[in-house]
């Protein structure tokens, strides 16, 4: 079945396989990370949370690959020149304040040549995409529609970064993370989905 922006984030049922996604990332540039990271942590961790949380991990990797630009972006890196964490795999914290110098809660980003509010993690499979799962299934969800482990995954992501009270379940495809997670993001859901589908074709 085609991905579309109409494409539901919560799925029990994956749409791509491991080998499909590590395939696409590892065939394209991706930072300083090697196969056997892709292979060996990022993508199964993001498929072992993905299946407690019951959201396709397909869409959710999708979103991280257009988001770090397949793991190149400075933010997704593993920490910024002054040792700060990284490891960003959606923007998530980023709001667009910027600095010349050092301040509390923001990190070095080299592609912008300057420190930004950022969230830092320290691990990819314990902290990163635990967060990243959970911060999609705030906008997928509201905590009426979750289930235990759906509502503790969201409470843990949004202690790093809130969400606003009208995005809790107003994005159950991707067509509702436009103008919400990206902003306007009129074409956002499209990219989602385009990238989601060359995954599958991998």
């Amino acid at each position: 079945m085609t991905i579309t922006p109409d494409s539901p984030i919560l799925n029990v049922t994956p749409q791509a396989t491991p080998e499909q996604c590590s395939r696409y990332l590892s065939a394209r540039p991706h930072g300083a990370y090697t196969e056997s990271d892709i292979a060996g942590v990022i993508v199964p961790a993001y498929f072992a949370v993905c299946a407690t949380a019951g959201v396709d991990p397909l869409l959710i990797i999708a979103q991280m690959v257009h988001e770090t630009g397949g793991l190149t972006s400075a933010l997704s890196q593993r920490q910024d020149p002054d040792g700060n964490p990284l490891r960003n795999p959606a923007g998530i914290g980023v709001t667009g304040e910027r600095s010349t110098t050092p301040q509390s809660g923001f990190v070095f980003d080299a592609d912008h040549e300057c420190y930004r509010r950022a969230c830092g993690f320290t691990s990819w499979r314990d902290d990163a995409i635990p967060a990243h799962v959970g911060r999609l299934l705030a906008y997928a969800l509201t905590d009426q529609a979750a289930n235990d482990t759906q509502r503790a995954l969201v409470a843990r992501a949004l202690g790093y970064r809130p969400l606003p009270t009208s995005y809790r379940g107003a994005a159950p495809t991707l067509r509702g993370l436009a103008g919400r997670w990206a902003v306007p993001g009129t074409t956002y859901p499209d990219k989602l989905a385009q990238i989601a589908n060359a995954i599958r074709s991998s």
